[in-house]
């Protein structure tokens, strides 16, 4: 037996053996100024990657756009440099270049370098902001190699420049160039007294961000869109004169949209309308205690007045999905708040009362619910109101707790207004909305049904399942597995070739229902949905419960041609549509069959007999590879046109086998990207799609094409 060398448990250590007493306030750190969100960055912009890169750009954009609100800027431009550094310049009055008395610095350094500074705390310079925690500007400084400031006020241009938050000179361009730390602000040339705005210029830290991380001009293009929708006679210029793909020349686009929320409402709607673009506009007031600074220095409580506007568009569709973006100060917040949920609690119960009122809801049936009343609804909720509580400096969630009562007032008064309209026009329209939720409140009804007379609840229910369906022996949800099998020939072969154990077989006669262009009853009455949804055993649609599904993973296996990649198309949109938290918990997968086998000749031994490639690109290199080792193979390589071809030993050995398979994990990374292809390429919309094959045949790979 050897000695136990590991180190003791800390339990067991005197105070002596442990340095226990040696712990001492010298051991604490304190971070100040800036230093803290270089320690700490993800708690100031959420992550490092990508996504914190482009958090710190809408920082710098959102300063601009608050003096778009405040009625001070009409244009703002947004510049991606080729050297990686961005560039965002507005028309605005100008951050003060004055001296701030209780720091003695010009105002831009105590925005740029002071968190929690700015002038969206007293209510004096801003009655409406995005920002408010005084620490976008700074925080992006912080963790900058180098930041330009450029004022134009007071007839001149003030210029300063930080290195990671120490305002300084550079004697050269770039974020490598020599650097001598001072303070102050730079008056340079001339300029109209008429003529003011802010010209920031940053370079993202490197040591901070992530190798990877990147700025996507796509997103940049729909938060300037977005913006340009909450903001009419605002106007966004993005400019991204970076080299990219081999592009040649700088790519600008202009956003601006005078119609405002409406037109947002009319472009975020994918589907036919049902009613016109409703204006749901009013205010209110709260009171809430907040501490105020007096002239001593000391926060003292006090209760203050708050107005809050309320501007919602809104409108039904044909479809089924439900599109609600909210905006507090045109700062979006994805994930909801009070304003959200006092929107559709108050949009819910409202529909209701005028349900009861006009008979269309029998006396014996229950109330319609949230999703009923969503179905086919595009809404953009907007609130404004001075220093809003928001859930962490990202701004994802509203907190502020009036907010849910004065939008549910403003949304039962004016939706109310027109759904009992005398008007021609609105009475037809309103009857229309209420028959689409009436009608969607059935229909989840019987899906309800259906789910429960379908949904094996225990093993001894497994008669009840299709007949074809070649289950597995285990009751393992986490390691058993589901192949969607294409065809009945393959269905003989993989049947062979799986482990009975934990793999289960479904096969699907050719190319399934497209859900994206029917209802929720035709899909349900087609055999093969319904016979996914029934083995899955988890519901559809919104009753779709996760927790009940009865394997761990579903792989689509399907040729490896054309027709196979439709029919995993189909697939796909079967489950993003009606079971969507299989697709985001990634539990759907593609199998990935071969396309050619090489037999060797006299293999030495340990040498594989067989390679099998997965596309004529790695044929070729295969092939290629041998003739130069010497290595010899048959002439006849075997192309295989489907699974039926293949021998169950062999798609044991390349597709299904857990040891040597590839699957490829089917996620969404972009649910909003992902909703907007599926509608392209599944939806009811034939120009679209026949522009956006014809636009990209020239990017068409064509050995991709089983010909």
């Amino acid at each position: 037996m050897t000695a136990d060398t590991s180190v003791p448990s800390t339990a067991l250590l005197t105070g002596a053996d442990r340095g226990g007493s040696n712990y001492t306030a010298r051991h604490l750190l304190v971070l100040e100024g800036l230093e803290a969100v270089r320690k700490r960055p993800g708690m100031y912009i959420g992550s490092t990657d990508s996504r914190g890169l482009m958090h710190c750009l809408w920082e710098i954009i959102d300063n601009s756009v608050d003096e778009a609100l405040g009625g001070y800027c009409d244009r703002i431009e947004v510049h991606l440099h080729d050297d990686g550094s961005v560039e965002v310049r507005d028309n605005g009055r100008g951050i003060p270049v004055d001296v701030e008395p209780k720091t003695g610095l010009s105002g831009v350094e105590v925005v740029m370098t002071k968190l929690h500074a700015g002038g969206k705390f007293g209510g004096g310079a801003y009655a409406a902001s995005g920002g408010l925690h005084g620490v976008g500007a700074s925080v992006v400084n912080a963790l900058s190699s180098r930041l330009d400031v450029e004022v134009d006020l007071h007839g001149k241009t003030h210029s300063i420049s930080f290195r990671r938050g120490v305002p300084g000179i550079f004697t050269e361009s770039g974020p490598d160039a020599p650097f001598d730390p001072s303070s102050g602000i730079l008056k340079g040339k001339r300029v109209p007294k008429t003529r003011t705005g802010t010209r920031i210029r940053y370079w993202s830290d490197r040591q901070i961000f992530l190798k990877d991380a990147k700025l996507s001009l796509e997103t940049l293009h729909a938060r300037a869109r977005q913006t340009a929708f909450l903001v009419p006679g605002l106007t966004l210029v993005v400019r991204d004169e970076r080299a990219l793909d081999g592009r040649e020349g700088p790519v600008e686009e202009e956003f601006r949209y005078d119609g405002g929320i409406s037109e947002f409402c009319e472009y975020l709607a994918q589907d036919k309308a049902v009613c016109d673009v409703m204006r749901l506009s009013g205010q209110g007031t709260f009171k809430e205690t907040v501490p105020v600074l007096d002239e001593r220095g000391h926060m003292t409580p006090t209760e203050v007045t708050r107005d809050l506007g309320v501007d919602i568009a809104l409108r039904w569709g044909t479809g089924y999905d439900a599109t609600t973006k909210s905006f507090v100060n045109i700062i979006a917040t994805p994930k909801g708040g009070t304003h959200v949920s006092g929107f559709e609690r108050s949009v819910t119960k409202t529909v209701n009362e005028v349900l009861r009122s006009s008979k269309l809801l029998r006396v014996a049936e229950d109330d319609v619910v949230k999703d009923d009343v969503m179905e086919g609804l595009t809404a953009v909720v907007t609130v404004r109101l001075a220093e809003p509580q928001f859930e962490g400096q990202t701004k994802e969630v509203l907190g502020t707790s009036a907010a849910s009562r004065i939008v549910a007032n403003v949304v039962a008064k004016e939706l109310k207004a027109f759904l009992t309209s005398a008007k021609r026009d609105a009475k037809q329209q309103a009857r229309a909305v209420l028959e689409k939720i009436v009608a969607a409140a059935r229909t989840r009804i019987a899906a309800r049904q259906h789910k429960e007379a379908q949904r094996r609840k225990t093993a001894l229910e497994s008669s009840s399942l299709p007949a074809k369906l070649a289950d597995c022996r285990s009751d393992d949800v986490d390691r058993s597995e589901l192949f969607i099998v294409e065809g009945d020939s393959a269905l003989g072969t993989a049947k062979l070739a799986r482990n009975s154990e934990f793999q289960a077989l479904l096969p699907i006669r050719g190319k399934i229902l497209n859900v994206q262009k029917s209802s929720v009853s035709d899909m349900l009455k087609n055999a093969e949905c319904g016979s996914i949804i029934q083995v899955i055993g988890a519901g559809s649609g919104r009753t779709f419960d996760i927790d009940q599904a009865r394997y761990g993973k579903v792989i689509f296996l399907a040729d490896a041609d054309v027709d196979g990649a439709h029919i995993r198309c189909l697939l796909l949109t079967l489950f993003q549509r009606y079971m969507r938290p299989m697709v985001e918990q990634g539990r759907v997968f593609s199998a990935v069959p071969p396309l050619h086998r090489v037999e060797l000749v006299n293999p030495k031994r340990g040498q594989e007999k067989y390679i099998y490639t997965y596309s004529d690109n790695e044929l070729r290199e295969t092939l290629l590879d041998l003739e130069r080792r010497g290595v010899r193979y048959k002439d006849g390589i075997q192309r295989y046109k489907g699974l039926g071809e293949m021998d169950a030993d062999q798609l044991a050995e390349t597709t299904m086998d857990p040891r040597h398979r590839t699957l490829r994990r089917i996620n969404i990374s972009d649910l909003e990207a992902a909703e907007q292809a599926f509608h392209l390429l599944m939806g009811n919309e034939v120009a679209p799609r026949k522009e956006f094959i014809t636009n990209s045949a020239a990017t068409l790979d064509r050995s991709r094409i089983d010909v």
